[in-house]
């Protein structure tokens, strides 16, 4: 007598668990994963994420992974926004946190459900088992799609017909062999608003991204200085990007979850840009606290707010940049002097002598750009 099919009870249990998406694959990706990871590779397109260029045959095969893998369950829960997540762009004395970081760190509201999935899969099914949330090589949007539970959009972002762009995803690899579910077709048709609303032009084509060009790799991976052409188009974008996803026709398909497992908080939904220029590390970690926002640091914050405050518009704010200007930072020094040179040159001026005492060479050429009459005329271009 052949062994009944453990999929309805994982499903049943997943839901009961606050997932929204439980879907099964066999341990293969799509045939195009591979290639497409190799050219994004090859063109250097992951930028200071280093650990993408890592094992990519491990990365682009499930088995080499984990070569006991039998099947997988993929899990997504949603965390789809009440509102408009680009009207905050309206607001310039404002930040604007991308929707998922606007709450708790996702890895500690899915990985604890999926481990206690886990548990139940042991106790119930036996078997071995790994349980992943972001935090191994696991192509987790090429799997998703060959599970069904959406498929890549132009963006490279995961698209759901019933939870549009709005999922976080995180896998389960069992030795237990799982029959598949059928794997979801391209529903992208001919639409490309995602693309056209780029404020960066990320994408050099449908289906490819260029990270280094991203505002989301921009304001969250990247360490460094942030290049001068892409701090206007940052525009008041302190942490992340939703735009691609924000523009997406199937967000307006997707239904709200009764109960979302992961709910944001009020006062990251629009937060002053004065308040958050002036965080010391002792004030922004505690502000910041059971956030993800926490782990790229202070600095780097501090960073993002001065480039939103140097496109807000709003001279008052000249004043808050000001405070900054001898910072310990020179990712804050050299954004302080960028932005006082496009809110009021003639107050950043009166501070000449910072300039010459200045030690960091990039700082020293904020300064250089910031004092130069011609440098407002390109930067507003």
């Amino acid at each position: 007598m052949a062994a009944a099919d453990p999929r309805p009870a994982i499903r049943a249990e997943a839901a009961r668990l606050g997932f929204d998406v439980i879907r099964f694959a066999a341990p293969a990706l799509p045939a195009t994963a591979a290639p497409g990871l190799a050219r994004f590779l090859a063109d250097g397109a992951e930028g200071d994420m280093a650990w993408l260029a890592r094992d990519p045959d491990r990365r682009s095969d499930p088995r080499q992974l984990w070569a006991e893998t039998g099947g997988v369950i993929v899990l997504g829960m949603n965390y789809g926004p009440a509102g408009d997540p680009l009207a905050i762009l309206g607001r310039p004395a404002h930040g604007g946190i991308s929707v998922y970081a606007q709450g708790r760190d996702y890895h500690d509201v899915v990985k604890p459900r999926l481990k206690q999935l886990g548990r139940w899969l042991a106790t119930r099914f036996g078997g071995d088992l790994k349980v992943f949330v972001d935090t191994a090589p696991v192509m987790e949007k090429p799997l998703a799609q060959a599970a069904g539970a959406g498929w890549q959009g132009r963006h490279t972002n995961l698209v759901s017909r019933e939870f549009g762009s709005w999922l976080f995803l995180g896998e389960i690899f069992t030795t237990l062999a799982l029959t598949p579910d059928p794997a979801e077709a391209d529903h992208c048709g001919s639409c490309h608003a995602c693309l056209d609303i780029c404020p960066t032009q990320a994408f050099p084509a449908p289906y490819r991204l260029d990270a280094r060009r991203c505002i989301s790799y921009l304001t969250i991976e990247h360490k460094g200085h942030i290049p001068a052409e892409f701090r206007v188009p940052i525009g008041n974008r302190i942490y992340g990007c939703d735009d691609c996803l924000a523009v997406c026709p199937w967000n307006k398909f997707a239904r709200r979850t009764a109960e979302l497992a992961f709910q944001p908080r009020a006062d990251l939904a629009a937060p002053l840009l004065a308040e958050l220029a002036l965080l010391d590390d002792a004030g922004f970690r505690r502000f910041f606290s059971g956030s993800p926002i926490k782990r790229i640091g202070r600095d780097r914050f501090v960073r993002n707010v001065l480039i939103a405050i140097g496109n807000s518009g709003v001279p008052a704010l000249a004043l808050v940049a000001e405070t900054l200007l001898t910072d310990g930072s020179p990712l804050v020094r050299a954004m302080v002097v960028w932005a006082l040179g496009r809110l009021d040159r003639d107050r950043l001026r009166r501070h000449v002598s910072v300039a010459t005492s200045e030690t960091d060479p990039d700082v020293r050429q904020e300064w250089r750009m910031a004092l130069d009459t011609n440098t407002k005329q390109k930067d507003t271009a």
